[in-house]
């Protein structure tokens, strides 16, 4: 019995495993044909078809359909859409490997077609693609610093896009989990160091960095507290009383009430 080489056969077992993201060559033989006969726009077709499976969330269906227009029709005024297209599949399966190859596609699509009137959507969703791999504030935060840069830089780019209000609460929520992790690290100091003068410089770095951070009501309470127990109440009212008057509706407000009239109140003689 004559024995088959066995590279042919690990090629197209590759091969198939492609076929779900719709990369498949002919080395294993034809292509599925997808495309009705008759049909005169096949281009068209592809799109429209890609675009009905992707709205069904059917990824690797609608990735097959554009992919099929990618490969096939270089000339089509649909295929940079479709190039779009193969990108949002990979970010709505939203795994670890599928928003890696998301990045790819979309520089991809950056490279080929950089003045193109979705060059700034492209762009925001690189951004994306690493928010989606945001981890908590308590672990590393690599993949936020990348998506606060791809967010700058989508500013830099297009700051007159219609989606600038769309990307800003995205940016704000990533740069948010930036924050939060340094100011986890102060919390940490306060509580369970005691250490507060260095509870004391890393609230004064928070507030410096980013003065627009959502969550400064903790900042201010922990950064008084940190003031009082280190014998400076003077320089503690000043953060209470912006607690209260920004963010009257805070869970930290009857707590920082208190340390407020206490650091008003008279020295008590002895």
């Amino acid at each position: 019995m004559t024995k088959r080489p066995l590279a042919p056969v690990l090629a197209c077992l590759a091969l198939v495993a492609l076929s779900a993201t719709g990369l498949t060559t002919a080395a294993c033989g034809k292509k599925k044909n997808i495309i009705p006969q008759g049909i005169e726009e096949a281009d068209k077709y592809l799109f429209q078809r890609g675009n009905e499976e992707a709205k069904d969330k059917s990824w690797s269906k609608a990735r097959t359909y554009y992919q099929r227009l990618v490969d096939g029709y270089p000339q089509s005024p649909y295929r940079p859409d479709a190039k779009l297209g193969v990108a949002d599949t990979y970010l709505g399966e939203n795994s670890t490997e599928s928003l890696v190859l998301a990045v790819n596609e979309y520089r991809e699509f950056l490279s080929f077609y950089p003045t193109h009137p979705r060059a700034d959507y492209a762009q925001y969703k690189i951004a994306m693609s690493h928010f989606g791999k945001m981890r908590t504030a308590e672990r590393d935060q690599t993949e936020t610093r990348e998506a606060i840069k791809e967010f700058d830089l989508f500013f830099e780019r297009y700051p007159t896009s219609p989606m600038a209000a769309e990307v800003r609460t995205n940016a704000r929520a990533a740069k948010d989990r930036l924050t939060q992790a340094s100011v986890n690290v102060g919390i940490f100091y306060f509580k369970a160091r005691r250490w507060y003068p260095g509870a004391i410089q890393r609230f004064r770095e928070v507030l410096a960095a980013d003065p627009d951070f959502t969550g400064r009501d903790t900042v201010y309470y922990y950064m008084a507290e940190s003031l009082l127990r280190s014998n400076k109440k003077a320089e503690a009212v000043p953060y209470l009383d912006r607690l209260l008057k920004e963010y009257p509706n805070s869970p930290l407000v009857p707590e920082a009430r208190k340390s407020f009239d206490l650091a008003q109140a008279p020295a008590t003689p002895k």
